[in-house]
């Protein structure tokens, strides 16, 4: 499948070393304002070679809007974007095209179609999530009208954990980081590896902000199952915490439980979500990603003929992917919130009274 949301659902095309790639977004309500700097800045926080600290391909990112939107705002029909590719080098990958490279989806892509896309993986690379932020951005747009605010950053990399959560920081960190303190060890620990030619793995929290009460569809499409769900979908995320996460198995119920008073939850062990269901507090989650596979040491592995290899790697990769994640996850958790915001609408005969009276 390459759609994702039921309401407001966004297909994604193209592939990393094809001519372009893009989103088609439908489901946006008619007479949203499009800020189209707004969607081109959260690509450019997302775009390579910006620094030592990710791969060197150099891409403008370019957003270029096709449909859906009339005289500055969406006129309720299907947005279509697309962002041509201008860097490609796919000699890079003449020495791995019958090589399974480990850690990717070499194996199990043509294992399962009888072919794959060896330059740089095709539609299975990362360039992919480019179009989930163009998508993002529409929903964050959308979600801004309902006062509703997603941020995110890196909260750990290498085990060197952001102690201080400081999402303003986070936007102008050249690691993304939440916490200044870390941030000098978390580079170091990505230029050490890069310094090897080896990955290291890091941890992303992406919060939403004034989410109202109610947003979820028990019981088989809960708010927290989705959020997982997109989550996952990320290229190289291995794990997502709603909450506390695994840290809650590690409290008694009296210490996990959120109180509650007239004027709010005393506690957000819950991550925003009961039963589910939003429950008007901070919406919250980590995004585990594993160190990027792709590097630039002798490895072991079979070819498309069965034979035992070993081979190095060339090409420009990202020493530690989830850097470039954060922009990546902030969509995933804007492109969840805006699909659950429009199901919601039918939750209660009151909402449809007041469209149509009664």
């Amino acid at each position: 499948m390459n759609s994702f949301g039921l309401k407001f659902r966004v297909t994604t095309f193209g592939e990393s070393h094809g001519r372009a790639i893009g989103c088609v977004v439908d489901g946006v309500p008619a007479g949203l304002e499009i800020d189209e700097s707004f969607i081109q800045n959260e690509l450019n926080r997302r775009k390579p070679g910006q620094s030592k600290l990710t791969t060197q391909r150099k891409e403008s990112d370019s957003v270029e809007i096709l449909s859906g939107i009339f005289e500055g705002k969406s006129s309720g029909t299907p947005i279509a974007m697309v962002i041509f590719n201008e860097n490609q080098k796919s000699r890079d990958y003449n020495n791995i095209k019958d090589i399974f490279r480990p850690g990717h989806a070499d194996f199990t892509y043509y294992n399962k179609y009888g072919l794959r896309d060896y330059r740089g993986g095709g539609r299975s690379s990362a360039r992919e999530t480019a179009a989930r932020v163009a998508a993002g951005a529409i929903a964050k747009l959308m979600l801004k009208e309902l006062g509703v605010e997603v941020k995110g950053g890196i909260l750990e990399i290498d085990s060197i954990k952001s102690e201080n959560i400081d999402f303003d920081y986070a936007l102008k960190s050249e690691v993304k980081t939440l916490d200044k303190e870390a941030e000098a060890a978390q580079i170091e620990a990505v230029m050490s590896a890069k310094r090897v030619h080896d990955s290291v793995g890091g941890a992303v929290l992406v919060q939403a902000f004034g989410v109202p009460v109610g947003l979820g569809e028990p019981m088989y499409h809960k708010l927290d199952a989705q959020l997982a769900s997109a989550m996952i979908s990320i290229n190289a995320a291995k794990a997502v915490e709603i909450g506390d996460g695994i840290e809650a198995c590690r409290l008694k119920g009296s210490n996990n439980n959120d109180g509650i008073t007239k004027e709010g939850f005393l506690s957000n062990h819950s991550g925003g979500v009961l039963g589910g269901i939003s429950n008007g507090d901070t919406v919250s989650a980590k995004v585990w990603f594993k160190p990027t596979p792709s590097i630039f040491k002798e490895q072991k592995s079979l070819n498309v003929r069965g034979e035992e290899i070993t081979y190095k790697l060339e090409g420009r990769h990202d020493p530690c992917v989830a850097i470039r994640g954060v922009v990546v996850c902030e969509a995933m958790m804007a492109l969840t919130l805006a699909d659950m915001a429009l199901l919601n609408m039918n939750s209660k005969m009151e909402y449809l009274k007041r469209v149509y009276g009664g």
